[in-house]
């Protein structure tokens, strides 16, 4: 072990944290351990220079990640593949009642057919991945002191397999939602104008400067609106009234121009966290009957698509992807959009469906080890025929 004298050290953290010296440059690099890949020759006692230090205590790193996004679950079969939804395409109308013009001689026939104007949705899509883990025994026993440490180790391979199955899963989760985003806003904003606005693509950034700045003499900008306490409010309100708007029967909200409503209890929010992080901090934080001020209880996530290589309000707030063309099935369309604050959408509108998830294993008698095979399966839809809103900040490019 290697033994370093602090004394120095400690002295001048002391002066420091008292006041009695400036900050000094400190060398840390023989007081706080960083950890080494194998033993060297620091390894051996300082007394004969000859014993090997023993290990008193192992560590297994072993931590559960179990993801985000839990709310896009939805149900699962046993047996067939296809989900079948079936929908109403036009509201029955109304037609006058006879009751109060009764004419003497008339006939009233009851029996006239009303055909009903009904749809069916196929969705056959199934995505599945594996995981391989090969766990041996004999050959690792060596490097533990009991059964309970190669237990532990064991465990902690198949933990690491879990959390990285987890992880693809999220992404794919993530994956339905920015799908149900980039339809929206291409239906609302088919030439991708990031400055204007539509009824599902809804421009925060946009509103608030035609309300606040009509003649637009100083707009607010993208990079200053999520640190405005002003826009904050005006984006939580127009958000909350939204989504109250939802709950009433309309065609403006879906991709199909269908009448739909969503109940309160089938809605789903879920927000960028930057920006409900935000409006904690400059409006929450100081605010008397928060109620009122309070962003709509939602999911939220730290991007929609990844972080790229830095956390950027450009990386973190975009996506980028390819969707089926509503014109032609058979083509796609491109959809690169940032400033996604937060989506919107019916229990029904997007989702997981089907999960699975199964190992099976093969033991090798000759080599002594265990194959693990970790498979996963899931269908993943959208329905454009449900209510989704995608709140954005965009504006013209120079801005």
């Amino acid at each position: 072990m290697d033994v370093t004298q602090v004394a120095t050290l400690v002295n001048s953290v002391n002066n420091e944290i008292i006041g009695a010296s400036a900050l000094l440059e400190e060398n840390l690099s023989n007081v706080v351990d960083v950890g080494k890949a194998v033993f060297d020759a620091t390894s051996y006692d300082k007394y004969v220079a000859a014993l090997v230090d023993h290990i008193g205590k192992v560590i297994f790193v072993d931590r559960k990640y179990a993801g985000e996004l839990g709310s896009l679950y939805r149900s699962n079969w046993e047996y067939g593949a296809v989900m079948e939804k079936v929908y109403v395409t036009d509201m029955p109308v109304a037609v006058e009642n006879d009751d109060y013009k009764l004419v003497n001689g008339n006939s009233y026939d009851p029996n006239v057919f009303t055909q009903s104007s009904v749809a069916a949705k196929f969705y056959n899509k199934r995505t599945t991945f594996e995981v391989d883990l090969s766990v041996c025994d004999i050959q690792v026993r060596s490097a533990f002191d009991s059964a309970t440490q190669l237990n532990a180790f064991i465990a902690m391979l198949m933990n690491a397999v879990d959390t990285a199955i987890n992880i693809r899963l999220e992404g794919l989760a993530e994956r339905v939602v920015n799908t149900l985003a980039a339809n929206v806003i291409y239906d609302d904003i088919p030439d991708l104008d990031p400055a204007k606005t539509g009824i599902k693509a809804i421009n925060l950034l946009k509103l608030y400067n035609d309300q606040f700045d009509p003649n637009g003499n100083d707009p607010l900008t993208v990079a200053e609106a999520l640190y405005t306490p002003e826009f904050i409010r005006y984006a939580s309100l127009t958000i909350a009234k939204t989504i109250d708007r939802l709950r009433k029967p309309s065609t403006l909200f879906n991709c199909g121009g269908l009448v739909r409503h969503t109940p309160k209890d089938m809605q789903h929010l879920i927000l960028l966290s930057d920006f409900k992080r935000c409006a904690d901090a400059y409006l929450q934080s100081d605010t008397y009957n928060q109620e009122y001020t309070a962003l709509p209880l939602a999911d939220s996530v730290p991007y929609w698509q990844g972080s790229g290589t830095d956390y950027s309000f450009d990386n973190i707030s975009k996506i980028h992807l390819d969707i089926v063309d509503p014109t032609d099935d058979t083509k796609t369309v491109e959809v690169e959009w940032s400033g996604i604050l937060g989506v919107a959408f019916d229990h029904w509108a997007g989702g997981i469906t089907n999960d699975k998830r199964r190992v099976t294993s093969n033991y090798n008698p000759k080599a002594e080890f265990t194959n693990m095979f970790y498979k996963q399966d899931a269908n993943y839809f959208v329905d454009l025929n449900e209510n989704a809103v995608v709140f954005f900040i965009g504006e013209k490019a120079g801005n």
